[in-house]
């Protein structure tokens, strides 16, 4: 992304009300959680160590916009996507296997002729980007 999302005054003051409002939710469901089930800060490490491979995925290039692109459109094509990242075929073909292989995003073929072939976000990859929102946004906030 080459431009940065600007947002009127009154705006910001509703976005970060609402994403304060979600982070303060989960903080809490996570100490209830940690309370209820007696876990230790020793088991937390190691849940928090199994995350490491979903983030070294969602973290390489091209992996979150991709991610982002078919939150925003929906449904794209190979050749949609392609022209829209501006990105070579291989790199985009291993990025969409790579991330069909762990249940980012559907691949949708539909029989023709011509036989097409659409990429989209599953549950899983929409809620992923939505939750890297507040990343992006609080990474290009000046506090």
């Amino acid at each position: 992304m080459t431009q940065t999302l600007t947002l009127s005054a009154d705006f910001r003051k509703i976005v970060e009300a609402q994403m304060d409002r979600t982070i303060q939710g989960i903080e809490a469901t996570f100490f209830a959680i940690m309370e209820k089930q007696k876990i230790s800060p020793q088991e937390v490490k190691e849940e928090m160590n199994s995350l490491q491979e979903n983030f070294t995925v969602l973290f390489q290039k091209w992996s979150l916009e991709i991610l982002y692109t078919l939150l925003l459109k929906k449904s794209s094509s190979f050749g949609g996507l392609k022209k829209i990242l501006e990105v070579n075929s291989r790199t985009l073909s291993d990025k969409l296997k790579l991330l069909n292989s762990r249940g980012y995003i559907e691949r949708n073929v539909q029989t023709g002729p011509p036989l097409r072939v659409t990429y989209t976000l599953s549950a899983k990859g929409k809620n992923t980007v939505l939750l890297a929102l507040p990343l992006l946004y609080y990474s290009t906030t000046i506090v």
